[in-house]
């Protein structure tokens, strides 16, 4: 089939990858324009958009996705179907009709699950074991429409939503494969979603990703992974912001340490003991800071950082 591949971030990296490995032809892709980054600002192409001129794909960028001259474009390049993967802005609805074979979209969750726009870090946040992709018929609802194929995926102890984005786009890519062919084959399936069973995965915010050390040690280590690798998981000390990208639950050892230290009636955010890492008291038990990053600075242990900002017991987090 002749495809015309909608997609900008990472994720959508590993499905072009895909589709350009397989029998389909990619017509053109479309990805979202440049914008300043880096220290200079310079306008910064997606990583769809590195891809694609570097494999000779016409690229498209347009900035707004309404008007003839754009329709018209797009109907020129004569696709049999679109594929979208995270382009990052919505398509009007007379574009998912454009081509004979409408839009199909490749959704990192398990649909009716985590509609939105981050269905990856909201299962990690709510201690999910389990999530996936979907490749779905779009319309012009939030993900709404009719799902095609899916493929579900662990979510293991350690993952953050970089490492499963990184599977889950592999997996997403495989299946979108396996969905076009399909298409071509006659025999691709289409099954309405339950609306009642539908969760949404809203936009992340900066301000949400501000640890509360009152909360449960569980849900401090969930947000630590989930807000991996944005925005970070953040707290204060001594002024200035702190990103916290994980936190492991202290053993039993270091949760008798902690309590001698007073940990049991301390302030949530207070260190209570050093094994060597920051030893940190939460709404329930102690965890240990394993891997911060300080301000204008890189990723870093906790212990190197405690040493060299010669961390004092008593101080506190937030």
């Amino acid at each position: 089939m002749r495809v015309v591949f909608w997609g900008s971030p990472e994720f959508a990296v590993a499905v072009l990858e895909a589709l350009m490995a397989s029998a389909h032809e990619v017509a053109a892709v479309v990805t979202r324009p440049p914008e300043p980054g880096g220290r200079g600002r310079r306008p910064k192409p997606t990583p769809v958009a590195r891809l694609a001129e570097s494999a000779g794909l016409p690229t498209l960028t347009p900035k707004r996705l309404r008007g003839d001259a754009v329709h018209a474009e797009l109907a020129a390049l004569g696709a049999d179907v679109f594929l979208v993967a995270a382009y990052g802005a919505i398509l009007p609805g007379d574009l998912l009709s454009l081509p004979p074979h409408g839009s199909l979209n490749v959704h990192a969750s398990i649909l009716p699950d985590y509609r939105g726009a981050a269905p990856v870090t909201r299962a990690i946040l709510d201690g999910k074991s389990e999530s996936g992709v979907t490749i779905m018929r779009m319309e012009e609802g939030l993900d709404t429409g009719p799902i095609c194929l899916q493929a579900a995926e662990p979510i293991l102890p350690d993952d953050t939503a970089e490492t499963l984005t990184r599977r889950l786009a592999t997996l997403g890519g495989r299946a979108a494969v396996e969905a076009l062919d399909q298409l071509e084959a006659g025999t691709l399936t289409e099954t309405p979603q339950d609306d009642a069973l539908a969760s949404y995965a809203a936009k992340i915010t900066t301000t949400e990703a501000e640890i509360d050390w009152s909360l449960p040690a569980a849900v401090i280590e969930r947000s630590a992974r989930a807000f991996d690798p944005w925005p970070g998981a953040w707290t204060t000390f001594r002024g200035e912001r702190l990103k916290v990208f994980r936190v492991d639950l202290a053993d039993a050892v270091v949760d008798s340490r902690a309590v001698a230290t007073g940990a049991e009636d301390g302030r949530p955010g207070e260190i209570v003991a050093a094994d060597p890492a920051p030893i940190v008291r939460t709404g329930d038990r102690p965890v240990r800071v394993v891997i911060v990053q300080p301000p204008g600075g890189r990723r870093m242990a906790g212990d190197d950082w405690a040493r060299g900002r010669e961390v004092n017991l008593g101080e506190t987090l937030g």
